[in-house]
């Protein structure tokens, strides 16, 4: 008689670079959005965790911002989240772009990610090569093995998350490096998010798509309310209707004058965009009241990263 496999479970920590593809891997992997993603670096910046449910085992996700030298106080406090988180997980998966050459930023995390693997947890440390479309196999060969030098890595695998290539074999890998243990959430749920917070991310998402270099990273998103409409909660049968209410802060007014746009198009554009992701996310239809507001040098000012929630 043959022993039934034991269900795993437990957290992994997507790592890298900023822009290695860490948020489109998250999302890939739980199948759904739930975490941001842009072509400009310092995407993230709350840990979202996205849950994985297989038959015999549960992944949780820790999406965290890029790991990188930080030149403000932001910047340090968001290093400091990636590596508290680090120190919490069961497996780390450490993203290295193939569409570019191993750099100083990786060699950095490298070590980072070499003491922690070596260290009394013994945590492992599974590589990946991401966006493994974007270049031809000689080229991604070459990748694997640069990445291989790089440190004593687990396992080593290229993914590539936006065509589906071999993400269900980096679940597989990662389901082999988890403990025997209970699911930790409830079968169905994708992420223990608050709505406000997945709110934000989208409002933040959509400001930041559409623009080139003019929009500066120094944009955060506070949602001040969401609040189902007198008479339309969805007692009646109907659908219910909420009032979304949410701040975007910059550091200058000029920046202000970018997100807003002549004569406020650009804006209701973000608007247009941020709400139908958020009616999918609330199930519900959304009236969206976006304000820009100026904070000035908020990335730099400790009472104004608390206030914006960092």
């Amino acid at each position: 008689m043959t022993t039934p496999t034991p269900f795993r479970s437990g957290f992994v920590c997507i790592v890298g670079r900023p822009n290695a593809g860490k948020s489109t891997l998250t999302n890939a992997i739980v199948g759904q959005k739930v975490a941001i993603t842009s072509g400009r670096p310092q995407t993230t910046r709350h840990v979202i965790r996205g849950i994985v449910h297989r038959p015999a085992a549960q992944v949780v996700l820790v999406d965290t911002p890029g790991l990188h030298r930080p030149r403000t106080l932001l910047g340090e406090r968001l290093n400091d989240l990636v590596r508290n988180t680090l120190t919490e997980v069961d497996v780390v998966v450490f993203c290295l772009p193939s569409d570019q050459r191993v750099g100083p930023g990786d060699r950095f995390i490298a070590q980072q990610l070499t003491e922690l693997a070596q260290g009394p947890q013994r945590t492992p440390v599974v590589a990946v090569a991401t966006k493994a479309d974007l270049v031809p196999k000689g080229r991604l060969a070459e990748h694997l093995m640069a990445v291989a030098e790089l440190g004593e890595w687990a396992d080593v695998v290229p993914v590539s998350a936006t065509e589906g290539y071999q993400v269900d074999t980096l679940v597989d890998v990662l389901v082999s490096h988890l403990q025997p243990g209970p699911a930790l959430y409830p079968d169905g749920e994708l992420t223990d998010e608050p709505e406000a917070v997945m709110v934000a991310e989208l409002v933040r998402e959509a400001a930041l798509e559409g623009v080139r270099d003019e929009l500066p990273h120094s944009l955060a998103v506070v949602v001040d309310e969401i609040t189902p409409r007198e008479g339309r909660d969805g007692s009646d049968g109907n659908p219910p209707f909420l009032d979304v209410r949410v701040q975007l802060f910059v550091e200058r007014d000029s920046q202000k004058a970018i997100i807003i746009g002549r004569g406020g198009e650009r804006l209701r554009d973000v608007g247009s965009t941020a709400r139908r992701g958020i009616e999918a996310l609330l199930g519900a239809r959304v009236y969206l009241d976006l304000h820009v507001k100026v904070a000035k040098d908020w990335q730099r000012d400790p009472k104004q990263l608390h206030r914006l929630g960092f």
